[in-house]
């Protein structure tokens, strides 16, 4: 990402103020800051859910237009209900998907590992705030985008799913060699990252790896 500038409002109210980061495949990026520093927004331009007033992304030296992102990157929403589509669990990891014999040991596996299988045939809007949460990030993991971007993933969790996640992110990342971008405001979960970047009030303000 170079030189993202972005504004929700007039001209010159900004709320990007020329954000650049990189963060390569296999990496998995930690982004920490304050509410209302641009963090949900900067990764919203990375998914090619909103196009940035200044700033490019650019992705194997390519730059990429926002329908681009959209094809090559995932955002997972930190409120995991406006992203669910269908009737069950089970339907949410299989949705756009081709119903192979293989498939269906993934789905079964990944579920089995955020610990929801027993919930597999429960419609998504009967979960808690946390079992959402970790069905999105099941089902963000099993489409394998080249980008994830993850809103507060470990959000709603308690120490152990949140650490569970993390770790699945973390190998996510390795194994597939996805870029997995992290906002947390939780310190601990931002150690499983590979660099941190700092944003506040719209700018970089520090990072490790950066």
């Amino acid at each position: 990402a170079e030189g993202l500038h972005f504004g929700y409002w007039r001209k010159g109210d900004e709320l990007l103020h020329g954000v650049s980061f990189t963060a390569g495949c296999g990496e998995t990026a930690g982004i920490i800051g304050p509410n209302g520093s641009g963090k949900t927004t900067m990764g919203k331009i990375i998914a090619g859910l909103l196009c940035p007033s200044a700033g490019d992304i650019f992705m194997d030296g390519k730059k990429m237009k926002s329908r681009d992102l959209q094809k090559n990157a995932l955002f997972v929403m930190q409120e995991s209900e406006f992203q669910f589509y269908t009737n069950s669990v089970m339907n949410e990891l299989r949705y756009g998907h081709k119903d192979t014999p293989g498939f269906q040991e993934d789905v079964e596996r990944l579920l089995k590992k955020v610990g929801m299988w027993e919930c597999r045939n429960r419609h998504p809007f009967a979960l808690s705030g946390g079992q959402m949460q970790r069905v999105a990030i099941a089902r963000a993991l099993i489409t394998h985008p080249s980008v994830i971007f993850a809103d507060e993933p470990t959000g709603n969790l308690d120490a152990v799913s949140a650490e569970t996640v993390a770790k699945m992110l973390t190998l996510a990342a390795s194994k597939y060699q996805q870029t997995i971008v992290m906002v947390t405001h939780d310190r601990q979960m931002a150690e499983y990252a590979d660099r941190i970047l700092t944003i506040t009030d719209g700018n970089v303000t520090g990072g490790v790896g950066v």
